[in-house]
């Protein structure tokens, strides 16, 4: 339809358009799609770093640095879950309750209560022993826990973001890498482990008001029993992160070593019981220890076989989970791309 209009004096032509059949029968209307982004290719450049690095021991302080702190502050330093923080505390104040024990034998005197929870809490080889290798509830409830918490994803985490090469283009080499993980791994269990045998033997001697000669005497059941602690620390570490370098997720490296520490303790705990013979007993970690233990303290063993299968045991545990330990680490990444 057309049709012409005169608007001063010029001529203007509109046209209208009915029933064109362009989509007015159909109730849609159409949108406008934005176009898809099939995928984007980024220019990476990898330029050398031309600054002045620090010295070795910095970049392996740093590493030290980075896990130790991030038990008070995890604010640029490795994050420990709020739980995992609290179960370290609650294992480390229950670690010194033998000290809270003394305290109340030295405010109960000399008799009645305060002698009982004396003999009870008190310096000897047995306590000393107990304080660091007794199995319940120290071997039982707390140092398995307390490493597997702390150990679990020391290397698994690096194995499963790739952040190794964060470590390998500082440089810090593989030896370094690994020294500075079992370091920080081993103080924080020596912290608490071997820390709270110190104390606990250190306030003995001073709520008991023990002399000289009662020092002289204790000092080297306290070395032997200072010794253990050290070979405990040690030996659980390196079962620890041998089993945390072979996988990709902290909860199996954890799970892992307590399935290692109670599972060889009850495997050989069902063969005596079934057919009288302990010498399984070598295959468990916590075992050996215990045994090497007694005789540093100069307490009677309770196991049949010598002390020498013991020593042999503990050190080809530590040698194998060091070479596990060592070989894992050397299949690390170095680079992300």
């Amino acid at each position: 339809m057309t049709s012409e209009l005169d608007i001063s004096g010029g001529t203007t032509r509109m046209e209208s358009a009915f029933g064109s059949g362009d989509g007015d029968d159909e109730a849609k209307a159409s949108v406008a799609q934005k176009a898809e982004v099939k995928g984007s290719i980024f220019e990476q450049t990898y330029r050398p770093w031309r600054g002045s690095l620090g010295p070795r021991w910095v970049r392996n302080y740093a590493i030290f640095r980075h896990h130790v702190y991030g038990l008070f502050s995890s604010k640029g330093h490795r994050y420990y879950h709020p739980i995992v923080r609290l179960t370290i505390l609650i294992v480390f104040l229950f670690s010194l309750s033998p000290v809270a024990m003394l305290f109340l034998a030295s405010l109960g005197g000399q008799g009645g209560f305060g002698e009982v929870l004396s003999r009870m809490w008190g310096i000897n080889r047995y306590n000393l022993w107990g304080q660091v290798l007794g199995f319940f509830p120290r071997n039982l409830c707390m140092w398995p826990l307390l490493t597997a918490l702390v150990v679990g994803g020391m290397i698994s985490d690096d194995r499963r973001n790739g952040t190794s090469a964060i470590y390998f283009s500082r440089p810090v080499n593989r030896i370094d890498y690994t020294a500075m993980k079992y370091l920080s791994s081993a103080v924080v269990l020596g912290f608490v482990i071997v820390f709270s045998y110190m104390v606990y033997y250190t306030s003995a001697i001073v709520l008991n008001g023990e002399g000289w000669a009662f020092l002289i005497d204790t000092f080297p059941i306290f070395m032997g029993g200072l010794l253990a602690g050290i070979l405990l620390v040690l030996t659980y570490t390196s079962i620890g992160l041998a089993l945390s370098s072979i996988s990709q997720s902290r909860f199996f490296a954890a799970v892992a070593f307590l399935a290692v520490i109670y599972g060889t303790k009850m495997v050989a705990f069902l063969i005596e019981s079934t057919f009288e013979s302990s010498i399984l007993y070598l295959l468990s970690p916590y075992d050996g220890l215990a045994h090497i233990g007694q005789w540093l303290v100069g307490i009677e063993s309770n196991y049949d076989y010598p002390l020498a299968f013991s020593i042999v045991s503990i050190l080809l545990i530590n040698s194998l989970s060091l070479a596990l330990l060592t070989s894992r680490v050397s299949s690390l990444e170095v680079t992300r791309e």
